[in-house]
């Protein structure tokens, strides 16, 4: 098989061309696309790299209750506000005369401080990175359920059940993703819908479950509209079978490349948005801890102490930026025509 370069073909089209020519001689016969794909990923350590710091933040958060019981002897809530500890031979107030919390003591009693109350922000840190990530994978989940059905929907009978969908999520996406999130948080934090109500976590997955449905159902909704008219959707029409038949195993595994590329890439967003919410009141609620609500708690003791917000700082761009530089990847690893596109 040859390339030639024509008009609106470039040398990085024909570069790339041939390195997929040359990748695809080296396989075995019968090599799906998945098994292709990992071994592009393999080959981006980088992102690989960050794929591992990622998971390695998400053990460090699961295994909070056991650095709480077993090596810092306190609970994420339990205040201490009067208490001393003994840091390099000498003893020290946890929350000084002039209400400044303890920094950092490097020991396995407050690691990173104390906060205003003199509670561990260790503790907190690993308690909060629980909450953060735990509302932002449900909150991919619901996004991406969702998302994916109304896409499905849309594109597939267009009309009026297109015209419904599109338009509805038209409303949604006229709002910014913040302004909306903090709308929607504060009506659920304070008025409540049934069980989504309070202090529950359940309330931010839910509301930035909501918001981020029209950024993935609009672009699965435009691949559908151009699989449905492929050969292979019309011989399953000629075959009899259904139209929920013909969604489930014929267009949507061809959108699940589609599908994996967006759930890192809203896990990241859904992430940052918690983050942005709770420091705005609007997320979390105390007592439950998350890295947006110590950033908010810690900002009121800078200048004195500045730990309490470059810790959760810290994870909190670690976590996000992972996620992102392992989603680039993945997306490259499914679709290497992918950097093609971006440079025309």
């Amino acid at each position: 098989m040859s390339f030639t370069t024509g008009p609106g073909t470039s040398e990085l089209d024909v570069g790339i061309s041939d390195a997929v020519v040359a990748e695809g001689r080296d396989l075995p016969p019968g090599v799906g696309p998945y098994k292709l794909a990992w071994r592009r990923l393999r080959r981006n350590r980088v992102a690989l790299g960050f794929g591992g710091l990622f998971l390695l933040l998400v053990l460090l958060c699961l295994l909070a209750p056991v650095y709480s019981h077993d090596i810092a002897h306190m609970s994420p809530d339990a205040e201490d506000i009067t208490g001393t500890i003994r840091v390099g031979g000498k003893t020290e107030d946890i929350i000084s005369l002039t209400s400044i919390p303890i920094g950092p003591t490097w020991t396995s009693h407050y690691f990173f401080g104390a906060d205003e109350n003199g509670r561990d922000v260790a503790v907190r840190l690993l308690y909060g990175g629980r909450n953060s990530l735990e509302i932002g994978a449900i909150a991919t989940v619901i996004t991406m359920l969702i998302a994916t059905l109304l896409g499905l929907v849309a594109g597939y009978f267009r009309g009026i059940a297109d015209g419904v969908i599109s338009r509805s999520l038209d409303v949604i996406w006229a709002y910014p993703a913040v302004l909306l999130g903090i709308t929607l948080g504060t009506i659920l934090a304070f008025g409540g819908i049934g069980p989504l109500k309070g202090t529950t976590l359940a309330v931010p997955a839910v509301v930035i479950g909501v918001v981020y449905i029209p950024y993935v159902a609009k672009p699965i909704r435009g691949q559908v509209l151009q699989l449905r008219e492929r050969e292979f959707v019309d011989a399953a029409r000629q075959q009899g079978l259904s139209h929920w038949q013909i969604m489930w195993s014929e267009i949507l595994p061809n959108l699940s490349s589609t599908i994996i590329v967006f759930i890192p890439l809203i896990m990241a967003n859904a992430i940052l948005l918690e983050a942005g919410l709770s420091y705005l009141g609007a997320g979390v609620q105390p007592p439950n801890p998350s890295w947006g609500t110590m950033i908010a708690a810690g900002i009121s003791e800078i200048p004195a102490d500045f730990s309490n917000v470059a810790v959760p700082g810290i994870m909190l761009v670690l976590a996000v930026m992972s996620i992102n530089i392992f989603g680039d990847g993945l997306r490259d690893a499914l679709d290497p025509r992918a950097k093609v596109r971006i440079a025309r």
